[in-house]
């Protein structure tokens, strides 16, 4: 009986309490169409689709440059400033070029970055226990997208860090972003992060998980990107208990 419980507890990720009680009462105990390996490889397989589907589209040429959603800008803090120097023509005529090439090299580490992210989160969904699944499916909307970020954060940003300071490095900008933002936040009173690799590095993060986040939902949501037998048979299964 435990086992019939666990692996409904699996199949049903989008599935209230309660409508898991309705479902146990009304099945009498007997067994269910999928089993409960079947379920828990299932939720893996999901997840699984949704890293691959949100690391390739941020990782193809532009994946994050022409992407309106995930574009990393010049931070905030100096966006007046910048505001400013394009705003004059001369000052616009010497430093616009320099600007541009910057913004493209950080844009395009974090493309280059997601190639190291697939093998971390495909190792991290593969040793998913039957206990982590019970916690994504209880943990609800985006629950698999929270545990990757908490089993995989620190490992993505080690991996990301040297692929992101490589391209900034192309463009010689970490040691004059730090001396200037140094400056700058000492006569200013401001808080501009001085470390270029870290501010590129969470925000390809930050985006990653979003685009994973949106995929899952997809998953749980659309059949139509249920694409193989298992994914079918599985959330098909849930879909036909609500």
């Amino acid at each position: 009986m435990k086992k019939l419980i666990l692996g409904l507890i699996v199949v049903f990720s989008m599935s209230s309490c309660d409508e898991l009680l309705d479902l146990l009462a009304s099945t009498g105990g007997t067994s269910p169409s999928i089993t409960q390996s079947e379920a828990a490889s299932g939720l893996k397989q999901a997840l699984e689709k949704g890293v691959l589907s949100g690391t390739s589209a941020l990782g193809q040429k532009g994946g994050f440059l022409k992407n309106a959603a995930y574009k990393i800008l010049i931070p905030s803090e100096v966006q007046d400033a910048v505001t400013k120097i394009k705003a004059n023509p001369i000052t616009n005529a010497l430093a616009s070029p320099y600007l541009t090439k910057v913004e493209t090299a950080m844009n395009e580490g974090a493309e280059n970055a997601m190639a190291e992210a697939k093998p971390i989160f495909v190792n991290a969904i593969k040793s998913m226990s039957i206990t982590d699944a019970i916690g994504i499916v209880t943990g609800g909307k985006g629950a698999g997208t929270e545990y990757l970020k908490r089993t995989t954060s620190a490992q993505l940003k080690s991996k990301f860090t040297p692929v992101i300071k490589n391209s900034l490095d192309k463009v010689n900008i970490n040691d004059p972003w730090t001396k200037v933002t140094s400056a700058y936040n000492t006569v200013m009173g401001k808080s501009v992060k001085t470390d270029l690799n870290e501010y590129v590095t969470d925000n390809a993060m930050t985006a990653l998980f979003n685009q994973i986040n949106q995929e899952e939902d997809k998953i749980r949501a659309n059949p139509v990107a249920r694409i193989t037998p298992l994914l079918k048979k599985v959330f098909g299964y849930a879909d036909a208990q609500k």
